[in-house]
């Protein structure tokens, strides 16, 4: 079977864990950002602290932050890793009515934390929908994407940079 230089499947197309035993631990850097479009009911309790389950962005941080220390046990063929730095951030947009996340994750291993940005930034924009949906259920996410990773044998990659 040719599966075209596709890393996690054997020569026979069984799904495997790709062997990173041979690569040279390195400095490893990934970015996602996500949003989540609101209404101006959520957004208002956002912002001002009174969406009655806490303090929204504070608690999806910190989810954001767990679920990049359990990516392995979510994404099948994720290797475990020891995390070195993992940050949520947001950017509100009020005229807009969007909430942004950021979910920046560092390693010093063999594989890469795209996976683990994206996951981070996923979860984060999950917990901001769990935590008002009490207020609205007509939230949407959206563009959650990789923006950029540096390191590793592939080399660094930017958002919009490769795009022809």
């Amino acid at each position: 079977m040719d599966n075209k230089g596709l890393t996690h499947f054997d020569g026979e197309g069984n799904a495997i864990m790709v062997d990173v035993s041979g690569k040279n631990v390195t400095s490893r850097t990934a970015t996602a950002k996500g949003s989540i479009h609101v209404n101006r009911e959520v957004m208002d309790a956002v912002v001002n602290h009174t969406a009655k389950k806490g303090d929204v962005l504070g608690v999806a941080r910190v989810a954001g932050i767990m679920a990049v220390k359990q990516t392995w046990s979510l994404i099948p063929m994720c290797h475990t890793l020891l995390i070195s730095k993992c940050s949520v951030d947001f950017e509100t947009d009020r005229e807009n009515l969007t909430i942004t996340a950021f979910c920046t994750v560092k390693v010093e291993g063999r594989t890469g934390v795209e996976m683990e940005a994206l996951t981070g930034a996923s979860v984060a924009l999950l917990t901001i929908y769990d935590m008002c949906k009490a207020i609205d259920k007509s939230m949407v996410l959206s563009e959650i994407h990789l923006v950029e990773k540096k390191g590793g044998k592939s080399g660094d990659f930017n958002f919009g940079s490769d795009k022809k």
